[in-house]
């Protein structure tokens, strides 16, 4: 299948996610605080190459793959997301996404997405910043969701990714790592083929 048509197929799914989001959030208020990027400032955050490929093929068509990747590559193992961009020197938890468009699958779902625990029930996976500030609400939101209010499921999402690409939905892998394999799958098919016509600077 082409990058092309990997990258669409990426994209429908992240649209029907974000409609379910922020149908799940008018209906229960939880929300993020302004302005904060605490959970994009954890070094061991993971994800798969494939939720990002819309992100390499962007960086691709504005010819700014080559010089992504090797920045990436002098990124340790577990270091803060590439894309994350702080908005204070002093404290690295106010930030925000530099490609917020182009986040991946795990970034999404985190704070309005849910599990299943051991005992079936649905348990939100959210933050701690959440759990403290917004306790009543995010109880009364537990109780709802293990009735009839709809909410996105992390396996769900993860296996839908899957279905579009086996191989690189299925490998879950540093953040930054799953950026580089991203943009080193989109250089690798384009290496010997020609240029996307009519999609320059376009993404």
């Amino acid at each position: 299948m082409s990058i092309e048509r990997r990258v669409r197929m990426v994209e429908v799914l992240f649209e029907t996610l974000d409609t379910e989001i922020s149908t799940f959030q008018h209906k229960t208020t939880l929300h993020c605080a302004t302005g904060c990027g605490k959970c994009c400032t954890n070094p061991t955050m993971e994800a798969s190459p494939l939720e990002f490929l819309p992100f390499a093929f962007h960086l691709f068509l504005n010819g700014q793959a080559e010089t992504t990747l090797k920045t990436l590559n002098t990124k340790a193992k577990h270091s803060i997301c590439h894309i994350y961009s702080p908005l204070n020197l002093v404290d690295s938890a106010l930030g925000r996404c530099s490609n917020y468009k182009y986040r991946g699958l795990v970034c999404r779902l985190f704070g309005y997405a849910a599990s299943n625990d051991k005992y079936g029930q649905k348990r939100m996976v959210t933050c701690k910043i959440i759990k403290e500030n917004q306790k009543e609400v995010l109880q009364e939101t537990t109780d709802a969701i293990n009735k009839d209010l709809n909410i996105p499921m992390f396996t769900a999402y993860y296996m839908q990714l899957s279905q579009i690409d086996f191989t690189m939905g299925n490998v879950i892998v540093p953040i930054n790592r799953a950026l580089k394999l991203a943009i080193e799958e989109v250089l690798q098919y384009y290496a010997y083929r020609p240029f996307p016509s009519g999609l320059a600077n376009s993404a």
